[in-house]
């Protein structure tokens, strides 16, 4: 549903990954015809990438960590300007089964979607094993997407609402 509807509207959609490794273009790239919309999908696990590739600044990873809201935005602003998309999705997060902390545990998922000049996101607290985690993370992920291109609000926030 989400590559009819975004071939539908003319979007064209680049995602920054690094929880879900891929996952989410997998997902869509298994749909016949993505290329009308899918420009491309930016697998960038480590900070270095996020800082290089995307553009995440130091301060950000430094200050609120790399699964932070703040993280993610400009992870997908970053994709978005640096694949010259209409709309940039993004996910950082800790699937586990190790890496957690008091402060960010294993299922502390970040989402964020920029397009139209505005952004949203959101941090989510998942429960389950990593293969679950991403496919949880990638499955919201896919429904903002089809919000975004349905016009409808995308996470917390009316700002994509026309």
């Amino acid at each position: 549903m989400v590559a009819q509807l975004l071939t539908k509207r003319g979007s064209q959609l680049a995602i920054a990954e690094s929880c879900t490794g891929g996952l989410i273009g997998h997902r869509l790239t298994n749909v016949p015809g993505s290329s009308k919309f899918f420009k491309a999908d930016l697998v960038t696990y480590s900070n270095d990438a996020k800082s290089g590739v995307l553009g995440v600044s130091e301060e950000t990873l430094k200050k609120f960590g790399a699964v932070s809201e703040e993280c993610v935005r400009e992870m997908a602003a970053g994709a978005r300007k640096r694949i010259g998309a209409d709309v940039a999705i993004a996910t950082s997060g800790i699937a586990g089964p190790d890496g957690g902390t008091p402060d960010r545990p294993v299922g502390t998922v970040c989402i964020a979607l920029d397009a139209d000049g505005a952004q949203t996101s959101r941090r989510f607290q998942l429960r389950g094993t990593r293969d679950w985690i991403k496919l949880l993370t990638s499955q919201v992920a896919l429904d903002w997407l089809r919000r975004y291109a349905l016009d409808l609000p995308v996470g917390d926030s009316m700002l994509f609402r026309r």
